[in-house]
């Protein structure tokens, strides 16, 4: 059977296409050789559990490896210090094939209930026994801590960890621990009784600083590519697909295997797309991106779910979205620290920035989506989509006249503070029932700012650039064109278009078009 691309579960190389891993567990094995206990904290559907399993194997050959999954353990283990242990223990039995002489036996009997104590301190005790007989040292791997982060007793068991990794010089004590999931539990927030405050409590402040980069980087993606077209002989090129991989998922792991698995399984066989040869290539990307922005995946419905349970971390991707206002990234702030570890954000220059150009895109569409209802331009955008479509070409223009029309029609007493917040957010608002269904657009992330915002429209095959800027005079215009034509250079396009809201009382609102160079310019003004 030929290997495809997976983003159900974790991979395997034997049967699904991946990137290189082994440079990543060696930085990790290097951890676990200096004793650390750690843990991988990422984002949903980051490749935790495929680097676990991976691990696991990497290190058998000097360590003694004990996986367990805390998915597996249900609920009720939680509730009691005897049912925890119990468990643990049943998990342990099931997923260990040699013990040492005796631990077995005691290990059932805690799983059965049997023991004279079913404590935490009991187990720990069989622990100390069993690493101390080990042939190898024991490393401990436990996955989807998240099951257990809400939980007097799991408090009690990393509580345990701590107290003999402390007492490793004395007594013996596992290796390393690694512990992973989506919250980083060194700030666990806990909440034991519906009467209680949340509280930052955890014991886990022994655990070593995880720094390698879990996110595929451009060359991890080539390589990946590159094992794929050697077994279809596509020919496709490498180094442009995976670069654009990079662009627009950051090295995201399961967006790209999305994105992947699209071109090889969606596009190709598609009208316009009839092999794989032709949809891996830069317009079966596209497609590929406007499927996976549309679609309604496990990872954005995730995602929205912490907006409506944290809604100070929805106002402030809105303002980085929309309004362009520098949002600095401060680590010890709140709700940076939650956006960033749910993979909403990450940092970049001390500026907080969203974390890929796909959760921009679905992020645009949610937030929009709010409005529809109640938007006059979304009403008419969709009332009027027909007359903007020529030949089945995007006539840009048209859509900047009758959004002029309207928008001045609607709103065009407004003051400055109003025009500045809302005027791109309503543009798009007209524009997104028009190129619905066929087409797409996203946000030139450098362009993003509160003085210009850069949209570039895919529709069919083509690609329109959009500049919308607040006015600030005929200089700052003028500059503002001259980025625009640098763009187009960038685009191969001959043709670009402006959108400047003005709040000059003498402004003289229309739609104009002049000439730069070789250059097309349609400059529209609200």
């Amino acid at each position: 059977m030929s290997k495809v691309f997976n983003v159900n579960g974790a991979c395997r190389p034997d049967m699904h296409y991946m990137i290189d891993l082994k440079p990543r567990l060696e930085k990790i094995k290097r951890m676990v050789d200096n004793g650390n206990y750690f843990t991988i904290n990422k984002a949903r559907q980051y490749g935790k559990t495929t680097t676990l399993r991976a691990l696991a194997d990497f290190l058998k050959t000097e360590y003694e490896t004990i996986s367990l999954d805390f998915q597996r353990i249900s609920s009720l283990s939680f509730e009691s210090e005897p049912l925890f242990v119990s468990a643990i223990s049943e998990e342990l039995l099931d997923s260990v094939q040699r013990f040492p002489e005796g631990i077995a036996e005691k290990l059932t009997a805690f799983a059965e209930g049997t023991a004279r104590l079913n404590s935490l301190q009991a187990l720990f005790r069989v622990f100390r026994l069993w690493c101390g007989q080990s042939r190898k040292q024991i490393v401990l791997i436990i996955d989807e801590i998240d099951t257990a982060t809400n939980n007097q007793v799991f408090l009690d068991f990393l509580a345990q960890l701590r107290a003999a990794y402390l007492a490793s010089d004395t007594a013996p004590a596992f290796k390393s621990v690694i512990l992973a999931g989506v919250y980083d539990i060194r700030n666990i927030k806990r909440k034991i009784t519906s009467s209680e405050e949340h509280k930052m409590n955890s014991p886990w402040n022994i655990a070593a600083d995880f720094l390698v980069d879990m996110s595929f980087s451009a060359a991890e993606i080539a390589g990946m590519l590159r094992e794929y077209d050697t077994d279809h002989g596509i020919g496709m090129d490498i180094v442009q697909l995976s670069e654009l991989l990079y662009d627009y998922t950051s090295g995201y792991p399961y967006l790209v295997s999305r994105l992947c698995m699209f071109m090889d399984e969606r596009v190709a066989g598609t009208e316009g797309y009839p092999d794989k040869s032709s949809a891996w290539t830069r317009d079966g990307f596209l497609e590929a991106e406007k499927m996976l922005v549309k679609e309604n995946n496990a990872l954005y419905q995730s995602l929205i779910e912490k907006l409506n349970v944290y809604p100070e971390l929805k106002t402030i991707l809105y303002e980085l979205l929309f309004n362009g206002r520098p949002v600095p990234y401060v680590a010890t702030n709140g709700y940076i620290e939650t956006a960033a570890m749910f993979g909403f954000i990450k940092n970049k220059d001390d500026t907080a920035v969203i974390s890929n150009r796909i959760f921009e895109s679905v992020l645009y569409n949610y937030f929009l989506s709010e409005e529809f209802s109640e938007s006059k331009l979304y009403d008419i955008g969709t009332r009027e989509q027909n007359q903007f479509i020529t030949g089945g070409h995007l006539n840009v223009r048209k859509i900047l006249e009758k959004f002029v029309e309207t928008f001045d029609y609607l709103y065009g007493d407004k003051d400055e503070a109003f025009l500045e917040d809302t005027g791109r957010r309503y543009f798009m608002l007209f524009l997104k029932p028009i190129i619905n269904g066929i087409g797409n657009y996203s946000v030139e992330p450098e362009t993003r700012n509160r003085e210009r915002m850069d949209l570039v429209i895919y529709y069919r095959g083509e690609q329109s650039i959009i500049e919308m800027k607040v006015w600030r005079g005929n200089a700052y215009n003028q500059r503002g064109e001259q980025q625009l034509t640098d763009y187009l250079d960038y685009f191969h396009l001959k043709k670009g278009y402006m959108l400047s809201f003005n709040f000059n009382q003498k402004k003289e609102i229309g739609v104009k078009e002049i000439v730069l160079g070789d250059k097309v310019l349609v400059e529209a003004v609200v």
